[in-house]
């Protein structure tokens, strides 16, 4: 079972340092927050410098500035004006807006129009200066006359105001800011090429790939490389520094690594790990691997100085910055002459990267079997913030798992009357979840306390907590606004089951009796409290030794849907429609439940493909990747009328407990696991 992860971290010893951190990090932070949101702008110019230019794919005058139309003048085109004036711009009013809303991003833009006339180069970083200072000033200047101007003055004092302060930076950008950031990119310029003609780049790994880790990868690669990088590609027409963060080389080398030498659960994600990191570009995804064995980051440091050697000894760069750090992404912006160079240099660097990491992994006792959800939270609390792409892949349900709730905190509010778990559909997710739920809580003393599941398009605004599967959380709150919105991901040992027991203890100012609530499943290791629903009203037996294999051949979710699906055709409960309607449901909303389950079924709107109630069972002793989660059961479910309900719960039963579960894999034959699960038929 997954281990709770929470929004608080544990602070780590030595005050002054952490401080410093904390300090370093929110600078860091609030650098990339101005360039981050207008990185489409980057990416739109490094396109139109790509097509566009003389020496483009396409050249054309008008666009790429250069030629001359039928009077003589030359072109001006989109590239320089868009270099010059837009992206400056965009920056400073993004930054001036971070500190004053709009009032500050307009003066913030028009101090930055000062430092961009006043030299000759992109001026990104007197941008991030300018935007930001002139709003602070601004606000300050605001503050002195806030609440003494005379009504029907506010409009005049304001705009004027703003006009006066704004213009009075511009200059002093003009004969300042600007003079002394063209300093700064020159020598930051020189510092580059010492670097680079020295084959001294590449050392910037042992700096870059531990930051990155801990807390600062975006604040280096938007803050400060994308900056340098594209005055640099301005001048040359690409440049090195946009991969020497974004190259997805070394994470992958990691993620493949604990692919092949790995354990448990994060063998099982770093598949999906991979690909995310790789095609989708979110780097931060393997942070949690690397925290969870920290030696792995000599892996990441070897893997990114091979790239960048391999870069700068093929003379490979990028237009523009590649964001997300995807594959795609860096192919899209390299330039012609670089296709080979990056193409190798990413290769050199998972090569290298996976070498390093392998050679950890078989040498150490702990193979990656640590835990990951621990690390994940870990790799949060230095970051400053959570990471719902790095929850999910690890089995945590992230930032709203474990953050509370958009209309009320979790422990506020009055008495809980009424818990309600949603799914799409309202039949087998919300079912067995409401199930444990149930239990838990009757467990824990509050037996007055209704648990129910339903469909999301079902929700109305009268229930106390609503229970949800994390990717339902933007479609249930809408319906729910006076509610407490929990989500999760692990249906059969959520963590967040036991912080509702406690919600419902301090709302309903009761006491939770001893032992109560503790363990996954609560009641369900009792055996004493179980759903009302009658199951098996058809008469037909709901589960039968034909519909137990106990070696299932599936090697992903899908074939092992079409397995279990198969078994409920071969006995003549569903038909072949049932078996489509599985996959819809998946491609919606995981039916991993948590405990090495998985529970398939169909769509609602599939229940006339049902003739009668059933299950069927498959067991797979090597584990099964079920969409990045470790699976060794798989229950295929049918029901009819409603009758899944009570099955659901049955089996909820079964699988949280514990001692259930192990006598489950131990078993040898159809007739013990039959024997174990044979309470769905009463």
């Amino acid at each position: 079972m997954a281990t709770a992860t929470t929004s608080e971290t544990t602070a780590p010893a030595g005050g002054r340092s952490t401080a410093a951190r904390a300090h370093v990090q929110r600078f860091g932070t609030f650098l990339s927050g101005m360039i981050m949101p207008n990185i489409g702008a980057f990416i739109a110019w490094g396109l139109i410098t790509a097509f566009f230019i003389e020496a483009g794919f396409t050249p054309f005058g008008p666009l790429g500035g250069f030629g001359e139309n039928a009077e003589g003048e030359p072109y001006t085109g989109l590239v320089g004006p868009m270099i010059t004036y837009l992206l400056p711009l965009l920056i400073a009013y993004t930054g001036g807006r971070m500190v004053y809303d709009v009032r500050g991003g307009v003066v913030g833009a028009i101090a930055t129009m000062g430092v961009i006339v006043g030299t000759d180069i992109p001026m990104f970083i007197g941008a991030m200066l300018m935007g930001p200072l002139t709003a602070w000033v601004m606000k300050k200047v605001d503050s002195i006359w806030d609440g003494k101007i005379k009504p029907g003055f506010e409009m005049l004092v304001n705009n004027f105001s703003a006009g006066i302060l704004a213009a009075a930076m511009a200059i002093f950008g003009f004969f300042l800011i600007g003079p002394a950031v063209l300093a700064f990119s020159n020598a930051a310029a020189s510092a580059v090429d010492f670097l680079v003609n020295r084959g001294l780049l590449p050392l910037t790994s042992i700096l870059i790939e531990p930051a990155k880790v801990l807390f600062l990868n975006n604040a280096i690669n938007h803050g400060i490389l994308t900056p340098l990088g594209t005055a640099q590609a301005l001048e040359q027409g690409k440049s090195v520094l946009f991969l020497l963060e974004a190259n997805p080389g070394p994470g992958l080398g990691i993620l493949l690594a604990y692919t092949v030498f790995g354990r448990g659960a994060a063998r099982a994600s770093a598949p999906g790990a991979a690909l995310i990191h790789f095609v989708g570009g979110i780097h931060e995804i393997y942070f949690p691997y690397v925290l969870m064995k920290p030696a792995l980051i000599l892996a990441a440091i070897a893997g990114g100085m091979t790239g960048i050697f391999t870069l700068t000894l093929f003379d490979a760069g990028l237009r523009a910055p590649a964001a997300p750090g995807s594959i795609i992404a860096v192919f899209a912006q390299a330039t012609t002459d670089s296709y080979v160079g990056v193409a190798i240099a990413v290769t050199a660097a998972t090569a290298v990267s996976f070498f390093v990491a392998s050679i950890i992994l078989k040498a150490s006792k702990d193979k990656g079997e640590g835990d990951l959800t621990e690390a994940t939270s870990r790799m949060e609390g230095m970051k400053g913030k959570k990471s719902s792409v790095s929850s999910a892949i690890v089995g945590t349900s992230g930032g709203a798992d474990t953050g509370g709730t958009d209309a009320r905190a979790l422990g506020d509010g009055g008495p809980v009357q009424h818990i309600v778990f949603a799914c799409d559909a309202g039949m087998g997710s919300s079912a067995m979840g409401a199930s444990v739920l149930r239990n838990k809580v009757k467990a824990a003393g509050f037996g007055d306390v209704k648990v129910t599941n339903a469909a999301i398009a079902n929700l109305t605004d009268d229930f106390d907590i609503v229970v949800t599967h994390q990717d339902l959380a933007t479609r249930a709150r809408p319906k729910v606004p006076s509610a407490s919105v929990v989500t999760v991901d692990n249906f059969m040992g959520s963590p967040r089951y036991d912080e509702i027991v406690e919600a419902v203890q301090q709302r309903n100012s009761a006491t939770v009796p001893a032992g109560g609530g503790g363990a996954a499943g609560g009641a369900a290791a009792g055996g004493d409290t179980v759903a009302e629903e009658d199951a098996g009203s058809s008469g037909e037996s709901i589960l039968t030794k034909d519909r137990i294999v106990m070696d299932g051949g599936a090697v992903n979710a899908a074939q092992a849907i079409d397995e279990a699906g198969g078994l409920l055709v071969a006995a003549g409960a569903v038909t072949d429609e049932y078996v489509a309607s599985m996959h819809e449901r998946e491609e919606s909303v995981s039916t991993f439940m948590g405990n090495g389950l998985a529970i398939p079924h169909g769509t609602n709107q599939a229940k006339d493909s049902i003739n009668h109630s059933a299950l069927s069972v498959v067991r797979y002793p090597e584990g099964l990747d079920w969409n990045g989660k470790p699976v060794t059961w798989v229950i295929g479910i049918a029901g009819k009328d409603n009758e899944h309900l009570a099955i659901l719960s049955r089996v909820a039963k079964i699988f949280g407990n514990k001692e259930k579960v192990r006598q489950l894999d131990e078993a040898r034959t159809s007739d013990d696991v039959l024997d174990l699960l044979g309470k769905v038929n009463d």
